[in-house]
């Protein structure tokens, strides 16, 4: 079965899907109340390609440290863009071996666009078919392709400690936890963006969450090579960052 979700979507490029997307970040908001005390970095994949269950959980672990994969369970061994996706037992795996298993959406609804129950049914949905692997129940979340419209937003802020988001940034006292930033390592300029944002973190004390998808020497547009995560990991680690999974980060937050 393959899975064309990426290359089929395209965001609302018109004027109301422009203003849509700004003023959502100013509704349903809730502050973070106090930022983190150091330096903390998280390293997610979203969609949870088979190399990033593999290579990138391999790089992390080699050097101390745990991921944290945002699933879509209806995706699970399926062909996407970004390569076959990781299955159950791949995820369980994960999971044993200290990795965070996080929620997306079960069929890689698009928030942005969905109804409130529609969303909402829909990580139900996936939530459950989580905890049918056999893994815990997930307590963070991130929005498929980054984006979410008013309804969807309000409808989940209850259900997880953190939500998050694409748009770039760190995170700080009064960031939205139900709407929060993520860098991306992905593309060309996917390393040297990254490393911008760490130096930033580390000024700021802040906490940063890097995302990729496929971890392989050959990435997708929305991937990272294995060298360029084993050097973010190494430099994260030269200049004192706390690598913590996003539940952990969301933890030591008091959330």
């Amino acid at each position: 079965m393959t899975t064309n979700y990426a290359d089929a979507y395209q965001p609302d490029r018109s004027l109301r899907g422009k203003l849509r997307r700004r003023l959502v970040r100013l509704q349903h908001r809730r502050p973070l109340a106090r930022g983190p005390d150091r330096p903390m970095v998280s390293f997610a994949f979203d969609d949870a390609p088979l190399t990033a269950a593999q290579a990138g959980a391999r790089i992390l672990e080699a050097r101390g440290a745990r991921g944290c994969y945002f699933v879509s369970a209806g995706l699970a061994g399926t062909h996407a863009p970004m390569g076959v996706c990781a299955r159950a037992e791949d995820y369980r795996a994960l999971a044993a071996a200290g990795h965070e298993i996080a929620c997306h959406t079960f069929s890689h609804l698009d928030c942005g666009k969905a109804l409130a129950a529609e969303a909402a049914a829909d990580v139900s949905r996936n939530a459950l078919a989580m905890t049918a692997w056999g893994v815990a129940a997930p307590r963070t979340f991130a929005y498929p392709y980054g984006d979410v419209a008013a309804g969807p937003k309000q409808a989940l802020a209850g259900r997880f400690s953190i939500l998050r988001a694409l748009h770039p940034g760190v995170i700080e006292r009064g960031s939205d936890l139900n709407q929060a930033p993520a860098v991306g390592v992905e593309g060309e300029h996917g390393e040297a963006t990254a490393l911008r944002w760490l130096a930033e973190a580390l000024k700021r004390r802040a906490w940063l969450i890097l995302y990729t998808h496929d971890v392989r020497p050959d990435p997708s547009p929305w991937g990272c090579t294995p060298q360029t995560l084993e050097r973010l990991v190494d430099k994260a680690k030269a200049d004192g960052f706390d690598i913590v999974t996003v539940e952990e980060g969301a933890r030591r937050l008091g959330l």
